[in-house]
């Protein structure tokens, strides 16, 4: 099993449940160069790992990270946020 299989059309944001418990679940992430997950609000905490690409995670308290490979952030909840690919992005999104 591959998570690029997950995503076998070009949509501009593709989501795939990949793991659910009866407390949270794994999401994997995949979004088109120059797209963007539109700004939303997560009720709980959530992580957010890159696995490629380059995509820049912001909130509205300000915070702006770019994320590549390995690299991860604590999405808070109840505050709004979005993410922008520069390029091809694979995210997985723990909640």
């Amino acid at each position: 099993m591959n998570i690029k299989d997950l995503h076998p059309e070009a949509k501009e944001v593709s989501t795939a449940l990949l793991f659910k418990t009866t407390e949270g679940n794994v999401t994997s992430l995949q979004i088109q160069e120059g797209e963007q997950l539109k700004e939303h609000i997560s009720k709980v905490p959530a992580l957010l790992i890159s696995l490629s690409g380059e995509a820049v995670f912001e909130n509205e308290k300000g915070l702006k990270l770019t994320l590549t490979t390995g690299e991860y952030v604590n999405i808070e909840p109840m505050v709004k946020h979005w993410i922008k690919a520069h390029s091809k992005s694979s995210l997985i999104l723990v909640k």
